[in-house]
């Protein structure tokens, strides 16, 4: 059983974007998911350490898919959540939510980029 299951705001959307992926999330798909979400430049490695640590924790695990279906086609180290993970990413949502419920928010006038 993990120390804590809060999660970092950038553990949340790793673990969302696991979620949202589903069976095709894998270290490329979740750093593109997170990147076009977020509109913030990520990096593949911050996504697979950030999965170590998710892993660390028990909130996630990988298996290997078959290679890809092309001359030299590589496995995929596919993520899933795991129950425990699963628990974590509803436990953090509902404390957003509930942090978020009475607050009025500016909408953004444009990008900061």
């Amino acid at each position: 059983m993990p120390k804590s299951d809060h999660l970092s705001d950038f553990e949340l959307y790793v673990m969302l974007a696991v979620a949202a992926l589903g069976t095709n999330a894998y270290g490329v798909t979740i750093t593109a998911r997170i990147a076009e979400r977020t509109e913030r430049d990520v990096s593949i490695g911050a996504v697979y350490a950030t999965l170590g640590r998710l892993a660390d924790k028990g909130f996630v695990s990988f298996k290997l898919s078959e290679p890809v279906p092309v001359r030299g086609g590589r496995t995929r180290k596919l993520v899933s959540l795991t129950p425990a993970g699963a628990r974590a990413l509803a436990r953090t949502t509902e404390s957003l939510r509930n942090m978020l419920d009475g607050v009025r928010l500016r909408p953004a006038t444009g990008k900061s980029r």
